[in-house]
């Protein structure tokens, strides 16, 4: 079912499969944490990031280590040949022969689908632009069944939800869980209508608000996301959204006992540090599980 598929959007997973790889990484995580592995000896990944990274690129270099595994970087473009003009299906091509899978981050949305064509070993899209993130969404519902649970959830997705690809991949899956969706972003930023018409049509429950602490105290799960800087085209429209949001300690007053936040990090002014005290707080403890769930994935891509 997984052996040497690509991995590129959530709308290509169903249900099941998801469930298969949270499965997976539940019974992964004493590795994740330590304990030995030779699962993947012999198997080598290639990390292909052309945006920066620090979480996706570093865990999915321990999953692979982890499972007895080794890897390869490109490194910063400017050291590569694509500083000499290199084309990315060019580099694709030649890296496809050097390893057993390739891990791929592009600031251009379509990146990963375009290298998944001419790739000889399965690719997996860490972020393609304002796109899909498939693996931080698995990584994301792993910490929601850990943390919380997974069937009749409330959850409000909060923030830059027109370029955030977490926020675009992380919808679609809780559309498959029967969520309720409450979707909290200033008007300028919010979630693409293709996305909304999408979610409507799977029979979704999805609110849109623009007042953070109208939804605070009503939902299961409290999803926080940076605006984007670097996603906008022009310096004036992010400063006017840049500091929409700041969730303190205050707002939390009234909230469900057995909330949980999360953030996909790196976070800037969005979440307050005295609230990493509280114990609503599981977005440090959602970066480690990226770790398990990729191991899953490998394992299942690289061995079956």
């Amino acid at each position: 079912m997984f052996k040497k598929r690509h991995v590129l959007t959530m709308r290509e997973f169903s249900r099941e499969e998801i469930d298969s790889v949270l499965d997976l990484a539940e019974k992964l995580e004493p590795n994740a944490r330590g304990e030995h592995s030779n699962i993947l000896s012999g198997k080598i990944l290639a990390l292909l990031f052309f945006e920066p990274s620090t979480r996706t690129r570093m865990s999915f270099e321990t999953a692979m280590k982890r499972l007895g595994g080794a890897t390869i970087d490109l490194g910063a473009a400017e050291g590569s040949s694509i500083s000499k003009g290199e084309s990315l299906a060019d580099t694709v091509r030649v890296i496809g022969n050097y390893a057993d899978a390739i891990v791929i981050r592009h600031p251009k949305e379509g990146a990963a689908r375009l290298a998944s064509e001419l790739s000889p070993v399965p690719v997996l899209n860490a972020g393609d632009g304002a796109g899909h993130h498939p693996t931080q969404t698995l990584l994301d519902l792993y910490t929601i069944k850990k943390e919380s649970h997974l069937d009749a959830l409330s959850i409000a997705l909060v923030g830059d939800l027109k370029y955030g690809r977490t926020v675009h991949s992380l919808a679609y899956a809780l559309s498959l869980y029967e969520a309720d969706i409450t979707l909290v972003s200033p008007p300028s930023l919010r979630m693409p209508e293709q996305i909304r018409a999408d979610l409507s049509s799977r029979g979704t429950k999805v609110r849109e608000a623009c007042d953070l602490a109208t939804v605070v105290n009503n939902v299961d799960v409290l999803y926080m996301t940076r605006i984007q800087g670097e996603r906008f085209p022009d310096p004036v429209e992010y400063s006017k959204v840049a500091r929409s949001y700041s969730l303190t300690p205050e707002f939390l007053a009234g909230a469900r006992e057995k909330l949980i936040i999360m953030h996909p990090l790196p976070r800037v002014d969005e979440i307050a540090p005295s609230v990493d005290a509280t114990p609503f707080a599981r977005y440090f403890q959602q970066s480690f599980y990226g770790v398990p769930i990729r191991m899953a994935l490998l394992k299942m891509l690289l061995e079956g």
